[in-house]
């Protein structure tokens, strides 16, 4: 039997996994890297730490694998994540501005007062916030002495994670439309780059890669993985959609990671969001029509998890903290806006911070670590409850998945929360599954209705509370987002 393979490269790890034609894990190896902090607003990457770490994984697993057996591999990546690198030499000219970072802030309400630009932004369908690519390659061509430099010599490249990985794998320049829609600087309609934003901005349409679409041929692995062809490219959270095989219009899933990423599929059409939320391209598999998304993104989710674990030192692993909140019947009137960079959907608010409200006497931290595991699920709620008012359809089941779904108080409490049935697979990994299986579609050229690999369901949610509870949680939580907001 052959393999199909991804990396997956996040936030906080990379990843490479083999799977079989059935769609089964055969072997896999994960390894961190060094996530840097150099103030309150900024978190950076190392990029030639990401590409080690990615060599690191690949290498483990050849340990264990026969290279030969691998007929694909797909490529998904943390999004927005914006990294500089020369032509001419290959190497990086500073490190990478990670999607949460919010340095750009002052960049972000420079482009917003820009009026005559007002109509092509829309056309890229996200708001204009310090998440997306474009103010951190305006940060960059500021700020970093080595990236003005080879910009007046145009030796400098703009890329997401996605294009580094593929110009270390094989010296071209590409990405895919899922990751270049992540940028501020892509026209939904016509799927290219929006040269008038590039104009305005003076960055060079040749200092951005080629883009192409998400299952196509991006070249061979050279000098690894036995030159096997790279023959999908996916952002993670579209990975992650097309790994849950959310291929029809309507159909919806929640990742729980670092941050929380609802996304639903809305076919071929383009919906504008009048609730706060994105619109994106799911994926476009070679010539066919694109296939958009409407999205919603929250910036902490397990990340709140990690501070309450590193910084407070309330929980000394994560796993903890299922049982401490456990410990109480509810939240004992605590809530927890984690905003520690701002709001992202549906409120847009970089002046909100994060704020721990309804202490009392009686509060201790079992209530704390469930207030923090109980943010999770009411700011997935907003992004539900926004995608059904903008889409017109009601969901009757959310599709879930990432680290936080074996945590089982906080997936009931979202079933609760949500008032709908909640479905798990049984693959954990089911990004780079997503990466993967997309990768051996376009090499088999399957057609998608035809796909007949489909993961088993491992667990599942239905909602367990009144809605008199359900709605006073709800408003409470309310309250304590806008006590959140204007901080700074």
């Amino acid at each position: 039997m052959n393999y199909f393979s991804a990396i997956d490269q996040g936030t906080t790890s990379t990843r490479f996994i083999v799977f079989d034609e059935d769609g089964h894990v055969i072997d896999q190896h994960q390894e961190e890297f060094t996530q840097y902090l150099p103030d309150q607003y900024s978190v950076e990457h190392n990029p030639e730490e990401i590409w080690n770490s990615v060599v690191n994984c690949i290498n483990s697993v050849l340990t264990r694998v026969d290279v030969k057996k691998i007929i694909s591999v797909g490529i998904t990546n943390q999004r927005e994540t914006t990294i500089a690198w020369s032509k001419s030499t290959g190497k990086p000219l500073y490190n990478a501005l990670v999607w949460q970072d919010t340095r750009t802030q002052d960049i972000c309400n420079e482009i917003i007062n820009n009026n005559e630009l007002e109509q092509e932004f829309k056309k890229t369908g996200l708001p204009i916030a310090t998440y997306f690519s474009l103010s951190k390659i305006i940060w960059l061509m500021k700020n970093v002495p080595d990236v003005k430099k080879s910009l007046e010599n145009n030796d400098v490249i703009f890329g997401t994670v996605d294009s580094w990985l593929i110009y270390k794998l094989n010296e071209s320049l590409q990405t895919d439309v899922t990751n270049a829609s992540r940028t501020l600087l892509f026209d939904l309609e016509s799927l290219n780059w929006n040269e008038r934003i590039l104009n305005e901005y003076n960055i060079p349409i040749d200092s951005l890669p080629e883009i192409k679409p998400s299952l196509s041929n991006f070249g061979n692995c050279k000098n690894i993985l036995n030159n096997v062809p790279i023959t999908a490219v996916l952002g993670d959270q579209q990975a992650s959609l097309f790994g849950q095989q959310c291929f029809n219009r309507g159909s919806v899933k929640n990742t729980y990671g670092t941050g929380c990423f609802a996304l639903t599929n809305t076919g071929t059409e383009i919906i504008y969001s009048n609730n706060g939320l994105l619109t994106t391209v799911a994926y476009k598999y070679g010539d066919n029509e694109a296939n958009y998304a409407i999205e919603g993104s929250v910036a902490i989710a397990g990340a709140g998890v990690q501070w309450l674990r590193d910084n407070l030192n309330l929980i000394n692993t994560s796993d903890e903290i299922e049982r401490f909140a456990l410990q109480e019947k509810d939240n004992g009137g605590v809530y927890f806006v984690p905003a520690f960079s701002g709001l992202f959907s549906p409120h847009w608010d970089p002046t909100a911070r994060g704020i721990l409200v309804g202490l009392s006497r009686f509060s201790n931290k079992n209530h704390i670590a469930r207030a923090v595991l109980e943010s999770v699920a009411y700011q997935s709620y907003e992004l539900i409850d926004s995608m059904e008012k903008d889409i017109g359809i009601e969901f009757n089941e959310i599709k879930v998945d990432g680290g936080m779904i074996v945590n089982n108080l906080l997936m009931q409490f979202q079933s609760d929360i949500f008032n709908k049935n909640l479905i798990a697979k049984n693959i954990k990994e089911i990004t780079a599954y997503g990466a993967g299986l997309a990768s051996y579609i376009f090499l088999k050229g399957i057609e998608i209705n035809e796909l007949k690999i489909e993961q088993k369901i491992s667990n599942t949610w239905s909602p367990n509370i009144s809605i008199d509870k359900r709605n006073n949680y709800i408003d409470m939580w309310s309250k304590a987002i806008e006590k959140s907001k204007n901080w700074i």
